[in-house]
């Protein structure tokens, strides 16, 4: 209804964002090449104020004579002082106190010619965020008619819309129920080259779950992702009820997996979600009787210790309940103990490249390339020892011995038995205590089975036993 309450009294072409035929979506907005708007904006992709921007400024009125050393805080001064700067700031705190009539008497005295003051696109934003939220909240007929308008006189003065401003239309369309319409905004706006954020995909999102629709919310999720826009815990408490509430239960494993690793602790409404979701007679049907157990050792081993990835297995309904952990990590209501974590392949490898980029950045990249050559033909480790970090422990002197006693101790607890790679610098292995006899034996032992890396002169010997660990997927000793 408020689609059909706003097209009625509507500029023809601002119209055409709510016409019938899909195909004619947005035909009307002006996506040509974009001119260039000083534009900032300190919202974050979950605000819901609308971003600070300053449109395409007035003509600026003739500099006073003797101005000509005027300082930048006294130009800003001036700015703020102008008419447009005065409006910009009383819309603000309408936008602020969330007071939609005084901004629209402001918008009519700006239009006013006895009152007329230049409209920017900052202004036109505060307007159409303030009236697209109340026909959202409240469903109000006039601020959805009003939107338009705003956005047909804003067409008309060929002021060209940015982010903010289509994603306003977004979250009206979205009021009216209409989430194709809403997404349609979206894909429009990332064709003509301004990237959407998650508040623009957001009303799409919350539509279509809403709407019980989980195939158009998939595609929202599935756009969000090929333009790198991460979901946080209220789209993903979104999706998650969705398929939830129609029975997908792959997804419902896929969507929960992912609020896992994005999310880790979840606010109590979509605790709430996840607790329905495992009473529902859906989860008890969901998944299979017989499985590899081969195929889920390997899974929780490939996923950091904490899942298999093998989807739902067994089924009957699920035991559901609220618990605390003690001290040590054990379940008191169950009994089990948590397990530790690691970080998933995928991960692991991202941060190993990150990490090689930032090392040669910061080091004599050949030096470090010659260490990762050394791994590769010594390696893989089962732990990395910070040594240098070690041999101080405790001690105002560096001590072989302390380091030694850390390696005999992995030794003996690792399956291979194999000495874990000992990483110091130069100085440390040629210099003070390393002169020592005893310690030129000990060292000459760990170089004999490539278990000893001395660091160049002048490097950093934390970019490599970090990268050692990562690389080699390894434990690590460090009191870093």
């Amino acid at each position: 209804r408020l689609a059909a309450a706003a097209a009625g009294a509507l500029h023809p072409t601002a119209a055409l964002l709510f016409h019938s035929h899909r195909r004619r979506l947005l035909s009307s907005v002006p996506f040509a090449r974009r001119r260039r708007h000083s534009y900032s904006s300190t919202a974050t992709a979950l605000d819901d104020s609308p971003p600070t921007a300053t449109g395409p400024a007035s003509p600026a009125p003739p500099m006073p004579p003797g101005l000509g050393g005027e300082t930048k805080a006294s130009r800003r001064r001036r700015a703020g002082d102008s008419p447009e700067g005065l409006l910009k700031h009383r819309l603000d705190m309408c936008s602020r106190d969330a007071d939609i009539a005084t901004a629209l008497e402001l918008y009519e005295a700006a239009l006013d010619p006895a009152t007329a003051v230049p409209l920017s696109l900052h202004h036109y934003n505060c307007l159409l965020y303030l009236c697209s939220n109340a026909a959202a909240e409240s469903g109000d007929a006039d601020a959805a008619r009003r939107v338009f308008e705003i956005f047909a006189a804003m067409e008309a003065q060929g002021v060209e819309p940015n982010e903010a401003t289509l994603t306003s239309l977004a979250r009206l369309a979205a009021a009216g129920r209409d989430p194709a319409m809403a997404f349609s905004v979206v894909r429009r706006m990332a064709a003509a080259g301004i990237p959407p954020r998650l508040r623009s995909y957001s009303p799409a999102l919350f539509a279509y779950c809403y709407a019980r629709d989980a195939d158009g919310a998939a595609e929202v999720e599935a756009d969000m992702n090929a333009r790198a826009v991460v979901p946080e815990e209220t789209e993903l408490a979104a999706l998650l009820r969705v398929n939830a509430d129609t029975g997908r239960a792959d997804e419902v494993y896929r969507v929960l997996h992912r609020t896992r690793t994005l999310v880790r602790q979840v606010c109590e409404a979509t605790a709430q979600v996840v607790e329905a979701w495992f009473r529902s007679d859906a989860a008890a049907e969901a998944g299979v009787e017989k499985w590899d157990a081969r195929k889920v050792r390997e899974g929780v081993v490939k996923g950091g210790g904490d899942w298999h990835g093998q989807g739902w297995l067994g089924k009957g309904q699920w035991d559901v309940g609220r618990s605390e952990m003690d001290k040590n990590g054990t379940c008191q209501r169950c009994g089990e103990k948590l397990v530790c974590i690691d970080i998933d392949p995928s991960e692991a490898e991202s941060f190993s490249k990150s990490l090689t980029e930032l090392a040669c950045k910061r080091e004599v990249r050949d030096d470090f390339v010659r260490f990762q050559d050394w791994i590769h033909r010594h390696g893989p480790f089962d732990t990395v020892i910070d040594a240098a970090n070690v041999g101080l422990y405790n001690s105002k002197a560096f001590s072989f011995s302390q380091v030694n006693s850390v390696v005999n101790g992995i030794q003996r607890i690792t399956k291979s038995k194999k000495l874990p790679l000992i990483v110091l610098h130069r100085s440390r292995v040629n210099g003070g205590p390393a002169k020592a006899p005893h310690n030129q034996k000990l060292m000459e032992s760990w170089r004999n089975v490539g278990a000893l890396y001395a660091t160049p002169p002048g490097s950093n010997d934390d970019w490599y036993w970090l990268y050692a660990a990562i690389s080699c997927r390894s434990l690590l000793v460090t009191n870093e």
